[in-house]
């Protein structure tokens, strides 16, 4: 064994060093200065292995290899292995631990560089330090951008809760459902007895009852939700959609775990949920106690400024969503009307609240929308994700619980980004946005195998290999845990 490792030390540096070798064999006691090893002070032993000749050479107690350490080139393939077997050994520590290992009988020049670079090939380290990938920010929906329209035409809808509210002497549970406008960023509340599809359908029904039939609406993809989409689409189907005004609602779903995706209603339960602890200091509240918490929690939050108003401003009041709702901060600022039979009065007076209105509209364009223009985060694009790629699924604290899969299609956005994704796994098809998946860079175990023609030598064999079958880095959904129940 020793001699065979001998026999590759000297092939590996006559392939990188044949001047200086040839020189040492010669007699010789120096190399040219030219030479990448004149400061090493280089010779050859008795069995032809070039080491180093430095300053410990008296030292007690340490090893032969140590005080003399063999001279390896950095980038040959002999030398790749080496340092590959030494993090391997050291069970894929740190970079410091690896060097250490290294000196005690090795001299390579760089050797930080080269062994934080055989780190970066190890296709262990590559799967358990993957990191997803965020793109590039996605610009704002149209539902977002949408000025002169009805509100709540463009709602997004989440749940949250439970709140305890008294029942005789028992405590039970309430929801909260919140629908927010998505273009002037108003709220709209409505207490749910329980998460079950019927309770989603009821409080839908209320909702359009009050502010009508939206256009467009937009939720995460929790199962309640899912079943008022589908009793929804059947009743406009079969022409019986009465309570929805016989309208085309839309109902869009985001991808599980991408709560990001639906900040728009995300930040409006913060606020509807600071607004609430402000009210109720800890009080215990009936059903009715909590329809009047949630009306004012609600007035609270459709009266906040959407812009900042300088003090020198104009304008006498912030823009906020009442004036949308009711024309002002918190009611319709105008003088008492006496009945009159008049038609050009009353024409008057709607003209007058169009007209109102428009400006509500006017300042909208010039005083918000420039403030939710610039991006605050994920400025760089990143590289998409490809149907065929192995990915972890990053869901759980813990990463060994990652599900291995397979991206089987892949969805764009509106700009062309890839933004979701669907991934196989060993226990079906998963619906993820793309910063929930790791993209695991392996590389085929061929590409390891020694290939002398990269370094111009001819003396040791090279060797091929197929590409590594899945299971060389674990099979497709292997995990310590369970799938999610989100299946596609």
């Amino acid at each position: 064994m020793r001699e065979a490792e001998n026999t590759l030390w000297r092939l590996c540096q006559e392939d990188s060093f044949p001047s200086e070798v040839s020189q040492l064999r010669a007699g010789k006691h120096e190399v040219p200065k030219s030479s990448p090893i004149f400061n090493l002070s280089p010779y050859c032993d008795e069995v032809g292995v070039l080491r180093q000749n430095g300053r410990i050479g008296t030292a007690s107690y340490v090893g032969f290899n140590t005080k003399f350490p063999i001279i390896l080139p950095k980038s040959h393939r002999v030398t790749v292995l080496l340092l590959d077997n030494y993090h391997r050994r050291n069970h894929h520590i740190n970079s410091e631990t690896v060097v250490n290992e290294v000196r005690q009988n090795f001299y390579i020049p760089h050797l930080r560089a080269a062994v934080r670079k055989a780190a970066r090939a190890c296709n262990w380290c590559r799967i358990y330090k993957s990191e997803p990938s965020t793109p590039k920010m996605a610009p704002l929906p149209a539902a977002r951008l949408a000025s002169f329209e009805r509100p709540f035409s463009y709602v997004g809808v989440d749940f949250f809760g439970p709140i305890l509210v008294k029942v005789g002497r028992s405590l039970v549970k309430r929801w909260v459902a919140l629908f927010t406008c998505l273009t002037i960023r108003a709220v709209h509340l409505e207490v749910a007895h329980s998460l079950s599809t019927e309770s989603c359908i009821t409080c839908f029904r209320r909702f359009i009852a009050r502010r009508g039939a939206p256009l467009e609406v937009y939720s995460d993809n929790g199962t309640n939700f899912q079943g008022a989409e589908k009793l929804l689409r059947e009743q406009i189907n079969n022409g019986l959609a009465e309570t929805f005004t016989n309208s085309n609602t839309k109902w869009f779903f985001n991808p599980p775990s991408a709560p990001h995706m639906g900040g728009a209603w995300e930040r409006m339960v913060r606020s509807v949920k600071v607004a609430i602890e402000n009210i109720n200091t800890g009080r215990k509240l009936h059903d009715e106690g909590l329809l009047t918490l949630l009306a004012e929690a609600e007035s609270i939050v459709n009266s906040r400024p959407l812009t900042y108003l300088p003090l020198d401003s104009e304008e006498q009041e912030a823009l906020t969503p009442n004036h949308f709702l009711l024309g002002s901060t918190k009611g319709v600022k105008q003088p008492p009307m006496k009945p009159t039979d008049h038609r050009e009065a009353i024409s008057n007076n709607w003209k007058q609240i169009c007209h109102q209105l428009e400006i509500f509209w006017h300042r909208w364009l010039k005083e918000y929308l420039p403030t939710i223009c610039r991006q605050t985060k994920w400025f760089c694009d990143t590289k998409p994700i490809k149907v065929g790629d192995l990915v972890l699924v990053a869901e759980g604290s813990k990463r060994n619980s990652w599900i291995r899969g397979r991206i089987t299609d892949i969805q764009q956005g509106p700009d062309g980004r890839v933004r979701r994704a669907t991934v196989q796994t060993s226990s079906g098809f998963l619906r993820r946005p793309v910063c929930k998946l790791a993209v695991l860079d392996v590389e085929s175990p061929g590409k390891t195998a020694l290939d002398t023609q990269s370094y111009g030598g001819g003396s040791v064999a090279a060797q091929s290999g197929n590409a590594a079958p899945l299971s060389e880095y674990g099979s497709v959904g292997a995990t310590h845990t369970n799938c999610c129940d989100d299946k596609v």
